[in-house]
């Protein structure tokens, strides 16, 4: 059974009513899951990451994403870090170890897709959920905004759509689930020109990056980021340097996340209860603080239009004054060229009829 975001809003009115009248509401379900370690995953050999952002401009067109206000075969935005947003569904860093380091490390970012959750563990609605092909899906018409996902993330990676007022959802890499579904490879995969994108049933993959690990000891660090960090993730990572040095925690730990979250899952029925007065709370402050910001903003810019003015017109007088100076100049400069030239020809024709006179 569908469930409309309205109606579910309806429902926690009514668990509002119950916790005020001294009822009871039903908590959601605190029993973690263990997810699905046969399902697909992607490894990534960030020894063979150029930075070329291809995987970039892919996801840019499956997910039907706006255009970003650089281009994708801008690589000047490597020189700064940058993290996913509702507009960027992953985003390729660059990781030097000095200013000289000639071989820097390019690192793909996206939704790691935990094998257990931690986004799905705190979602008291179900509105993530992880899918046995692998990838973390989310359902927008289950989700009341509470963006529990964004606090619980340890990658940091579910970002929120400000800026659509009526209809925002939480958004993320999918691992192309629809595309998957298909029979396709995920967009990024399919696109990456060196091969540092490799898409494939999870435990292979891990067998895969252990004989790499094996034939080129030199070449990377005898760790799989990803194979039990949080309890295992579907994305992989194969590196030469440590993983703390290319941007990646090492303090997770192997416990998946639901371990944590099972006390915080009891409080539900409050937190829905709470929640309809909690939200018109946030909101009229919002609207409060947006209509406080435009005020001062409106006061800003007629205050800079009036002094902007005031130099115009100072600057305005300052070059009539200097342009009238320069005019009177002009005229008397050639006024006197005019005399100069004047007197020479009166001082030749003098000369001339002298000599004429002269041969008379």
């Amino acid at each position: 059974m569908s469930v409309s975001r309205r109606k579910f809003l309806g429902w926690l009115g009514a668990a509002g009513a119950g916790v005020i009248s001294g009822g009871t509401a039903k908590a959601a379900s605190n029993k973690h899951f263990k997810g699905y370690p046969d399902s697909m995953g992607v490894l990534h050999d960030t020894t063979l990451c150029v930075g070329c952002r291809s995987c970039e401009a892919a996801c840019n067109k499956v997910n039907a994403l706006p255009a970003p206000k650089q281009d994708f075969t801008d690589t000047t935005v490597l020189e700064r870090k940058r993290r996913t947003d509702s507009s960027a569904f992953t985003v390729v860093n660059r990781f030097k170890q000095s200013e000289s380091d000639k071989q820097p490390v390019f690192v793909k970012k996206q939704c790691n897709h935990c094998l257990e959750p931690a986004c799905a563990s705190v979602c008291f609605v179900g509105a993530f959920k992880k899918s046995p092909e692998g990838a973390v899906t989310y359902d927008e018409s289950v989700c009341v905004g509470c963006r529990y996902c964004m606090i619980a993330c340890p990658f940091e990676i579910p970002a929120y759509e400000y800026d659509k007022a009526l209809t925002p959802r939480v958004v993320k890499c999918t691992m192309c689930h629809p595309r998957v579904l298909e029979g396709k490879l995920p967009g990024c995969v399919e696109e990456c020109p060196t091969e540092a994108l490799l898409f494939g049933e999870r435990n292979k993959l891990i067998k895969a990056a252990r004989k790499r690990i094996a034939r080129f000891p030199e070449r990377y660090v005898d760790h799989i980021y990803g194979e039990n960090e949080m309890g295992g993730t579907s994305w992989l990572y194969l590196s030469a340097r440590s993983y703390e040095q290319i941007g990646m925690r090492e303090d997770l730990g192997v416990t998946p996340a639901p371990k944590f979250t099972e006390g915080i899952l009891s409080a539900v029925p409050i937190v829905a209860g709470l929640w309809p007065v909690l939200l018109t709370g946030i909101y009229a402050v919002s609207k409060r603080k947006d209509k406080v910001a435009q005020e001062e903003q409106s006061q800003a810019v007629a205050e800079a239009v009036t002094q902007a003015e005031s130099q115009a017109e100072v600057k305005l007088k300052k070059a009539l004054v200097l342009a009238k100076k320069e005019k009177e100049m002009a005229v008397k400069k050639e006024a006197r060229k005019a005399l100069e030239k004047a007197a020479k020809a009166q001082k030749a024709a003098e000369k001339k009829a002298q000599e004429e006179a002269t041969e008379k």
